[in-house]
């Protein structure tokens, strides 16, 4: 089946759909939609995690298991459960590349987590920085190479950014990290060991290559800078 007959379609509204592998019953991808958006993704076309996996079940003779989660939602439901399945599952465990879009607001999140959040102090920034957010990469539980490797790039910058002296990492507007900003690359200059970097060449963005402040570290650390609006790209002192 790759169409619901249009009465079916319009009875499902909004919904919230899984793939999983056949052969162990592993969940790898989330997502929600209305009408065939469903089946969309057994012709697509990519280089994406997701379009690998669907070639590797196929080369063993094998299509992947579809599943209804929820129908009958309108989107902002749709949009809610989707986010909160990738955050129970992990998008580690995911072909999916984002958390999901209400991740921002209402995420997975430990008690000490939310506890950060709301009891953080404002930070008093007095050194020329880049105030990086990077909510729809973050975890958690990240090793300090992700951090680092989700915060250095890609970024729509200008020339402002050289008169920045240290780029901060920044979830849920606390900081999370301090880097001392060595010097800047077109994107896809440097390697990256964690992130799939293969399109950020010839994106027109910028990355920075930088090792952690420790010199500044505790003054801004785990401290408020506010949250972002659309731009997660803030200057303060450039």
């Amino acid at each position: 089946m790759k169409k619901f007959p249009a009465e079916v379609s319009e009875q499902l509204k909004s919904y919230v759909y899984l793939y999983s592998d056949p052969r162990d019953g592993k969940p790898f991808y989330v997502g929600k939609g209305v009408g065939d958006r469903v089946f969309s993704h057994l012709e697509e076309e990519s280089d994406s995690k997701k379009v690998e996996k669907l070639k590797e079940l196929r080369s063993e003779g094998h299509e992947p298991k579809i599943e209804m989660l929820r129908f009958g939602l309108n989107d902002d439901q749709a949009t809610l459960l989707e986010a909160a399945i990738i955050d129970l599952l992990g998008l580690n465990n995911l072909t999916n590349k984002v958390r999901g879009e209400h991740s921002r607001s209402f995420g997975r999140v430990t008690v000490d987590e939310l506890l950060l959040q709301k009891t953080a102090k404002p930070a008093k920034i007095e050194h020329p920085a880049l105030l990086i957010t990077i909510n729809r990469l973050y975890r958690s539980d990240m090793s300090s190479q992700e951090l680092l490797e989700a915060t250095r790039g890609i970024w729509k910058l200008g020339e402002r950014r050289a008169k920045a002296e240290i780029a901060m990492a920044v979830y849920q507007g606390i900081v999370r990290e301090v880097y001392r900003i060595k010097s800047w690359h077109p994107a896809g200059t440097l390697i990256y060991r964690t992130r799939d970097s293969v399109k950020f060449k010839n994106s027109r963005r910028w990355e920075f290559d930088g090792e952690v402040a420790t010199d500044l570290r505790q003054q801004y650390l785990h401290k408020s800078v506010g949250k972002s609006g659309q731009n997660p790209i803030r200057y303060v002192k450039c």
